[in-house]
């Protein structure tokens, strides 16, 4: 039989792990793949120019958000392994994640509120621009639903604190 605190420290560290490789590719992607794509695509198509740098800017505030999520996931997991979850410390940890996600899906709501209201020039068909507007507009619910997820677990921890700490005044 496995012990359970072997398998939650081999959880945690192969969690770790997980937040280590996505934070690292996200900083790839913060420094090479979003710069160069937007850089090849001014080359294949001039008139995207003026679009480039705001949204290469918002893609690489897109991606801090989710790096601020990962470091407070790291907190928690932190946390767990110290068997402090059900503290009042882990809220703060919870709000950075449920705040970064709103800043996230805000600025997905910005872009799609750019794409649909600007004529943004398209080679060929536009279905470059159309299928822009449908990626940013499924982000935008997907935000809104990872929050209200988040929201909802955030009130499960409160009310399992509140049942810890009523049990250990019995005790």
């Amino acid at each position: 039989m496995i012990d359970n605190r072997y398998m939650q420290r081999f959880s945690i560290a192969t969690l770790r792990v997980g937040v280590i490789v996505a934070f690292l590719a996200g900083l790839f992607g913060q420094i090479v793949v979003i710069p160069a794509t937007a850089a090849d695509e001014v080359d294949r198509f001039p008139p995207y120019g003026p679009f480039a740098a705001p949204y290469v800017a918002v893609a690489i505030a897109g991606v801090a958000c989710v790096q601020v999520a990962l470091i407070a996931v790291w907190m928690l997991l932190a946390m767990v392994r110290r068997d402090a979850i059900f503290t009042s410390r882990a809220f703060r940890w919870v709000d950075i994640i449920i705040g970064s996600s709103v800043v996230a899906t805000v600025l997905a709501l910005g872009v799609t509120g750019h794409l649909a209201l600007t004529d943004v020039p398209t080679p060929d068909d536009g279905m470059e621009v159309i299928g822009a507007l449908g990626a940013a507009t499924v982000s935008v619910g997907i935000g809104v639903a990872f929050v209200l997820l988040v929201a909802v677990m955030r009130s499960l921890l409160r009310k399992a604190t509140d049942l810890q700490t009523e049990i250990a005044e019995v005790v």
